[in-house]
Parts: structure tokens; C-alpha cells; sequence
């Protein structure tokens, strides 16, 4: 299967008055929200309007509302659009991750399928809870307590769902063939 990161979307741009009262209905929650965009996923989520709406409510928590702080979110987000090489997520959040403090280096590992070198102890925790849960679907005694001693509970199952929400907006991105920008430069196949 051959990626195409600059391929036309699948899902075509729906236009306001193009969309069903309901669709119309989720696109403006959309748009008043912090998002101000039906960018990345939200187009492709018009056409099942009431699944878009818990999915950009959920997203609207994970991304703006999450417990972990902002430079650890961004590399767990990092970590899953790699699994998946998702393009447009990857593209998108690697800019949020650079302005959030996190290392142009750890970046570069993580495009090119490899633990970073140099992680402090707060990013190993995060990069390997991730890694785990995604290539095992569950994680060890270890990577639970390491994050739960430093986050808590709650910061365990914001971890999870920041995983879990952006596995599904990768998956959308992934099967829309949601495309990247020309200037961009696409992450390597796997």
C-alpha cells in the first residue's frame, strides 16, 4: 500500500450550504470552538455528524483541557501519529510540539521509528507508556506506577486517552488521505 501524503482527500470539503441541517449543526460547534477550523479530521467527521460530535468533544478535552502538561502531550501525540504514520498529524502537531519545548531531536528519532537518546525522565516515562500501549495494548506494572506517581490517576487515563483519541483521529486522517501541505515533508513508510 503506497502512501500518498499529497494526494486529494478522500472526503471532499463540504461548503456550508452544501451540508445537512445537522452536519451544519456540528461544523459550527466546531468552528466556535477552540479549533476555529474544520481542518485535519473535522471535514471527514461531517459525514457522520453525531460521531463527530463526541469525538471533537472528546478531542476538545484531550488537546485543551488534558492533565499532562503541554510538551509531554504533544510527545505522546507525536508517538502515535508515527505508529500510524499519520502525515497531516505528524505535520501539525510536530510544529506544536517544537513551540511547547520539546527537543527538535526527540522529533527527529521519533520520524525516523526510534527511541530518542536523550529523554529527561518525565519524556521516557511518556515516550515508553506510549510505545507500549500501542505495540501491546496494555502496559507494564513499571510504566502504570511511573506515570501514576508523577501525574496520578487521572494523569494515567488522560495519558490513555490522548492516545486512544488520536489513534481515531489518525485512523480518520490515514483513511481520507487527508493531504499534507506541498512545502512539507511526509514522514518515511515503515
Amino acid at each position: 500500500m503506497t502512501d500518498q501524503p499529497h494526494a486529494a482527500p478522500r472526503f471532499k470539503p463540504l461548503q456550508l450550504d452544501q451540508m445537512t441541517p445537522e452536519q451544519r449543526r456540528t461544523a459550527e460547534q466546531i468552528l466556535a470552538g477552540p479549533r476555529k477550523s474544520l481542518l485535519g479530521p473535522f471535514n471527514a467527521l461531517l459525514r457522520s455528524p453525531e460521531l463527530g460530535d463526541r469525538i471533537q468533544a472528546v478531542g476538545a478535552y484531550v488537546r485543551f483541557q488534558n492533565t499532562i502538561p503541554e510538551k509531554l502531550k504533544e510527545l505522546a501525540i507525536l508517538v502515535v501519529a508515527r505508529h500510524w504514520t499519520a502525515q497531516f498529524e505528524w505535520y501539525a502537531h510536530r510544529q506544536f510540539a517544537l513551540a511547547a519545548g520539546l527537543d527538535t531531536e526527540i522529533c527527529n528519532a521519533i520520524a525516523a521509528g526510534q527511541r530518542p537518546q536523550r529523554l529527561a525522565a518525565d519524556e521516557a516515562e511518556v515516550y515508553d507508556f506510549c510505545t507500549t500501549l500501542l505495540a501491546t495494548g496494555k502496559v507494564t506494572d513499571a510504566q502504570f506506577n511511573a506515570v501514576r506517581d508523577r501525574f496520578g490517576e487521572r494523569g494515567v487515563l488522560d495519558l490513555v486517552g490522548t492516545v486512544g483519541y488520536y489513534c481515531t483521529v489518525s485512523l480518520i486522517l490515514n483513511v481520507d488521505r487527508y493531504p499534507l501541505p506541498p512545502e512539507a515533508t511526509p514522514l518515511p513508510d515503515r
